[in-house]
């Protein structure tokens, strides 16, 4: 997840408004590859998901798929859960709920929970998408977004860091998606990052989405594209996006970001809802 609270600000846009009449997403540049050595190409993906899960047998999540990152070491961003092993967790009716709670748990004061899908489901580029509604109440920061399995580079953020999809909720209408490298990243105020606004995200299911290929990580929202960043043909310091990658699903309370104006306790129990969780495989 981003570990601060700069974003850009930039001018906005439509987007479909058939569906998302009240949204905008804001303009995104271009970031032009170097030289010739990745150039872009008109990529295309399988139309059947290579994995998948659509959250429709009631009870856990598929252990399967799935494996529940636990503690409550502040997560390198001074966040304030602790991570349960299952315990915040429902699927039902269609959908996986990611709960936050005010208790008390190995000296953090609130609980909740982080998936992720390493050794489980791990690609080099993909399309990945997932419908969720966000949860509401100052102090949440619900994230959709991967790592590298293998660290191929070194540490963070040496080995990437893909964005999908963050949300401070003291800014509860403005979803963000994002790049960190060893060259652009937040702590030396380089980070790539675009966001939307949409005041339905609280409220709706809404889709977010990265296609990742050889040549670009392009962000979507609801299937509108509201981000693009390059392969510079520079090396893996400004694009690592060439190596296994995992997803993350969590529900984060405070931290540098998510806390930055304060946690309000009578929001809870909170709750992130998720549809799906869909990968298709890159065409080459």
């Amino acid at each position: 997840m981003i570990r601060n609270n700069i974003v850009l600000s930039i001018a906005v846009l439509a987007c479909f408004a058939s569906i998302l009449s009240s949204c905008t997403d804001n303009t995104v540049p271009s970031y032009p590859a170097l030289n010739s050595t990745i150039t872009d190409k008109p990529y295309q993906f399988e139309a059947t998901p290579v994995w998948a899960d659509e959250f429709d047998v009631d009870g856990s999540v598929n252990p399967n798929k799935w494996t529940f990152e636990t503690g409550a070491s502040g997560w390198g961003n001074n966040e304030k859960q602790y991570y349960t092993d299952g315990q915040n967790v429902e699927v039902s009716g269609g959908t996986l709920k990611i709960f936050a709670k005010k208790e008390s748990r190995d000296g953090a004061d609130y609980t909740s929970s982080r998936l992720i899908t390493r050794a489980k489901g791990d690609w080099t580029y993909g399309r990945f998408e997932s419908r969720i509604k966000l949860p509401t109440g100052k102090g949440l920061w619900p994230a959709f977004w991967m790592l590298s399995t293998d660290n191929t580079y070194g540490n963070w953020p040496k080995s990437g860091e893909i964005d999908i999809m963050e949300n401070v909720a003291y800014d509860p209408f403005k979803v963000h998606v994002s790049v960190h490298t060893e060259a652009y990243n937040h702590v030396a105020g380089t980070q790539k990052t675009r966001d939307t606004t949409c005041t339905t995200v609280q409220s709706d299911f809404h889709k977010y989405r990265v296609d990742w290929t050889p040549f670009a990580v392009r962000g979507y929202f609801d299937d509108a594209k509201v981000f693009e960043f390059t392969n510079q043909n520079a090396g893996y310091s400004k694009y690592p996006f060439n190596n296994r990658f995992f997803i993350i699903l969590n529900l984060a309370v405070g931290g540098n970001w998510g806390g930055a104006l304060g946690i309000d306790d009578s929001i809870f129990p909170a709750k992130m809802e998720v549809d799906y969780v869909r990968v298709y495989k890159l065409v080459q």
